[in-house]
């Protein structure tokens, strides 16, 4: 039986990687992954063969892994963040069906949100949720009800794509919707460019996070009706008695 690895590459330091993610690229032949994840790990790993397909090719990137482990050899999926986070584990689950031969083992990694909550402080002490604002997979109305459910509920949110060239107010409007259930005065934070060069981060109120300018490569982490700044810090209290 062969046999792909999904590797969670992290946020984008190989510093950040773990060492099973790293010993699961040195047993590989091929590494497979997006173009920007691929040129990421491709200092560390010489002399392995790399392939690359572009944004929106994600099943041909899985079908040509699975075509490459058949010919014998081995192969890694890589995906920054974790593979199961928005990653690739669960497509090449559904597209290994027609690979029946094929054994999967997930690595996983570190996704965005724990990567830069560290740099924050510490935003996601308590009950946090994940939403992604882009909408090339998921419909709008659907993003738009999980920021009112989860607001009204007082989570913690992280999200990740918050903004692109043709998205550029989504931001703007998830705070309005946020702002229904929550103060404009939360504690929010942004990092840009986590684990990698450039890599920035601001914390401000959720009305002065509306107005931010932010891109694909941002986290936006929107603190709960108890988050408050300490110091230069994020932080979200879980509520331990005589703080």
């Amino acid at each position: 039986m062969s046999k792909i690895y999904v590797v969670g590459i992290g946020p984008g330091a190989y510093e950040m990687m773990t060492g099973r993610a790293v010993r699961a690229l040195e047993e590989s032949d091929i590494i497979v992954g997006y173009t920007v994840y691929v040129d990421l790990v491709k200092d560390h790993f010489a002399g392995k063969e790399f392939l690359t397909t572009p944004m929106k090719k994600e099943v041909e990137r899985c079908i040509l892994a699975f075509e490459e482990a058949r010919k014998g050899k081995v192969v890694s999926m890589i995906c920054s963040g974790d593979a199961g986070v928005y990653g690739m584990a669960g497509l090449m689950y559904e597209v290994g069906v027609d690979y029946p031969e094929t054994e999967l083992e997930i690595i996983p990694g570190v996704t965005a949100a724990l990567g830069g909550a560290a740099v924050l402080g510490a935003p996601l002490i308590h009950d946090f949720c994940l939403i992604s604002l882009s909408d090339l997979l998921t419909p709008w109305e659907k993003i738009e009800t999980r920021l009112l459910k989860a607001s009204e509920a007082d989570f913690a949110i992280c999200l990740y794509n918050p903004s692109s060239h043709k998205r550029k107010d989504y931001l703007m409007k998830a705070c309005d919707l946020m702002m229904q259930y929550k103060s404009p005065d939360t504690v929010c934070g942004i990092v840009g460019q986590i684990a990698r060069e450039g890599e920035s981060c601001r914390i401000m109120s959720l009305k002065e996070l509306r107005d931010t300018e932010v891109d694909m490569f941002t986290t936006v982490f929107v603190g709960n009706s108890q988050t408050r700044k300490i110091g230069d810090h994020m932080v979200t209290p879980r509520g331990y008695k005589g703080v």
